[in-house]
């Protein structure tokens, strides 16, 4: 009998399987030579850029209100540990469970529209949750909350250890990168890209489409809270800089850099942003031009951003 033929999506399959392999390997031996902290800081934007890839990149819905998830995650966490006193895995958890419910009231009344439109009601509501975070008590206002005690995750592991912490963020980042990589290759997540692709006939189908929307907005500010609440016990500070527009608009630019509708393309995007703004720091506010500049190259020689170039090169789907 004959081998059956080796079919595209096989063969995409194996190739992602492998560059996940070399990023988690990579990953894991990287603090040898590349400060933790950095790393840290790192994987957690490339967890929220890959939580907003999975609403526009394979749902079609452009968000500008993101920074409210991450943020008020990133609060949320930090209060828990501080003030509750709450271990870092619940604290973690209750920061994710803030996001996913504040993600469930502004996708229900966002997906109502579309385009611009959803864009600008996502970014207002956000603005509304920025305002928040700067007048309610428990934010700190302007000093925001600082001195996040790290504790030890599930009584067993000190996260004070530089070490333990960072097996512990990696182990998130990979987590949760494993999920967005399931929903959108599971039966779901054909629908989202039918959703995207062609939305009238979606309907015709016989799918009810704000349904699926509104489980995506809630996945993706569910993970991108993760993220943020992850990112809090990191850097040991929750700040407005976390609820501000520009966080939105950052991980727009992190996700468009990488590769818009990519696996790993959100990856590559945080991953290079964030070492700009390390390692570009001395330029003070020309750091802003210098990340423009790099953008308007970026978008002009790599139509598809980065991965998504190199996918083309190679005739792969990365």
């Amino acid at each position: 009998m004959a081998a059956p033929p080796v079919t595209r999506s096989d063969t995409s399959f194996r190739t992602q399987a492998i560059v996940f392999a070399i990023m988690a390997v990579a990953l894991a031996a990287a603090p040898a030579a590349i400060y933790p902290v950095f790393l840290m800081k790192a994987m957690c934007f490339a967890l929220f850029a890959c939580a907003f890839n999975l609403l526009i990149g394979y749902v079609g819905l452009l968000s500008f209100g993101h920074a409210a998830f991450f943020g008020m995650a990133s609060y949320v966490a930090a209060h828990a540990a501080k003030v509750w006193g709450l271990p870092p895995e619940l604290a973690i958890l209750a920061g994710t469970a803030a996001a996913g419910g504040i993600g469930a009231v502004f996708g229900a009344i966002a997906i109502r529209r579309q385009g611009i439109y959803f864009a600008m009601i996502t970014l207002a509501l956000s603005q509304m949750v920025y305002f928040f975070c700067l007048q309610a008590p428990f934010t700190g206002g302007e000093d925001g909350i600082q001195a996040v005690p790290l504790g030890n995750m599930f009584g067993v592991l000190d996260l004070k250890d530089t070490t333990t912490l960072y097996a512990v963020v990696l182990a998130i980042f990979l987590g949760g990168f494993l999920f967005i990589y399931r929903v959108i290759h599971s039966p779901f997540g054909q629908v989202l890209k039918a959703i995207r692709e062609n939305e009238p006939r979606a309907i015709s189908l016989g799918y009810s489409v704000d349904r699926y929307k509104l489980i995506a907005f809630v996945l993706s500010s569910s993970l991108a809270g993760l993220a943020g609440a992850t990112k809090a016990l990191v850097v040991q500070l929750a700040s407005l800089t976390d609820v501000h527009w520009s966080m939105s608009g950052e991980v727009v630019l992190m996700t468009l850099l990488g590769g818009l509708g990519t696996v790993f393309g959100p990856v590559v995007g945080a991953v290079v942003i964030i070492a700009m703004q390390n390692y570009l720091a001395q330029l003070g506010s020309w750091l802003t031009i210098a990340q423009g500049v790099i953008f308007v190259v970026c978008v002009l020689a790599f139509r598809r951003g980065i991965v998504g170039e190199l996918g083309r090169l190679m005739g792969k789907r990365l």
